[in-house]
């Protein structure tokens, strides 16, 4: 990297970057990681239209911004080729990197079980930063005080994390099999993670990195989301039960069940925190969920509804097709398609800016 790179990394922000980074607070865009057509959709949300397309990444599904949209961080589900250079972390010499990522038959064996983290500037769209870590990347949680980028392992059994200041590894820790989603506590000082290979959302302490509890919800859970108003109210997919279910994190215990369809994925939760919407791979079709009296509303949405981001500005429906390369925003109360954007590949975890 670069030194201006280097500074910009550091928070050392230029007067052009700031002013990138002005534009950016406007909240506007959502990143869509395409998968095996190795790069990222940018859409232009005021618009409904794709603007741009990263590349240089492979094979990315799981994506996060940090806080303040300066970066876009995504996580490859394909391991690292032994060839492909990474950042040297901060206080790693030249010659250590070079002895730990060599060209030796055991650094090259080393490389496939390792993963790498694309950091890319969304001021330019360009790839800034490779970070290594250990194994293929599911999805990707920045912290909310940006120091830290969270990646779950489905063939490691755990969670990685990275400080994005240092480049570093900094913990891994097992939470179990296949661990799939991870969502963040209110103050911070906890990570859910949930496992869908033994049916247990897995709570981890940051200070310490560990896991504090593990906690019983069945089925196969996988993506996640916590009530705006509450560090305790998590939803979670169950896709083997086709439900969402919400877990009190103060009990510890499931409280409610919500019927969605067969292979539910994505869930998001509108602005104001009343309806939860989730979609149903198996039926083809999306759900909208009144949390006050439990009614619920389904629309078609064909072929295979996937991942569900919620925008922040006006609470439309932004949804992936497993099946077809397309991106569906919805009218959230009607659930009728306001738009179809194409894409280069499957879109997975999408990020969007905050407002």
């Amino acid at each position: 990297m670069n030194r201006q790179l280097t500074k910009l990394w550091l928070g050392t922000i230029v007067a052009g970057a700031a002013m990138g980074a002005s534009a950016l607070a406007a909240g506007n865009q959502a990143f869509v990681p395409m998968g095996s057509a190795d790069a990222v959709a940018v859409i232009d949300l005021e618009h409904n239209q794709r603007t741009a397309t990263i590349t240089g990444t492979v094979n990315t599904h799981g994506s996060a911004l940090t806080p303040d949209g300066r970066y876009l961080v995504a996580g490859s589900l394909t391991p690292r080729e032994p060839a492909e250079a990474v950042e040297r972390p901060a206080g790693v010499s030249a010659d250590e990197h070079a002895a730990h990522h060599g060209g030796s038959e055991e650094a090259s064996a080393g490389a496939q079980n390792s993963g790498l983290l694309y950091v890319v500037d969304t001021s330019t769209n360009a790839v800034a930063r490779k970070l290594e870590v250990p194994g293929p990347v599911h999805h990707v949680l920045v912290t909310a005080d940006g120091r830290y980028a969270v990646s779950t392992h489905p063939m490691g059994g755990g969670v990685s994390v990275v400080s994005l200041e240092s480049g570093k590894l900094v913990a891994t820790i097992a939470t179990g099999p296949n661990p799939n989603y991870l969502v963040e506590s209110g103050d911070g000082r906890s990570l859910i993670v949930s496992n869908a290979g033994n049916g247990t959302v897995s709570e981890i302490d940051t200070e310490h990195w560990f896991v504090r509890r593990n906690m019983r919800v069945g089925g196969s859970p996988e993506h996640m989301l916590l009530a705006s108003d509450s560090s305790d109210r998590l939803y979670v997919n169950d896709v083997q039960n086709g439900q969402v279910v919400m877990l009190d994190l103060a009990s510890g215990n499931v409280t409610d069940r919500y019927e969605v369809g067969k292979a539910p994925h994505g869930i998001g939760l509108s602005p104001d925190g009343r309806n939860l919407y989730a979609v149903s791979q198996g039926d083809d079709r999306v759900v909208r969920i009144t949390l006050d009296d439990g009614t619920r509303h389904s629309a078609g949405l064909a072929p295979a509804p996937y991942h569900l981001a919620v925008t922040p500005k006006d609470g439309r429906l932004l949804v992936t097709s497993r099946e077809q390369s397309k991106l569906w925003v919805l009218d959230p109360a009607s659930l009728e398609i306001v738009r179809e954007i194409a894409l280069d590949g499957i879109g997975h975890q999408i990020s969007l800016e905050k407002q």
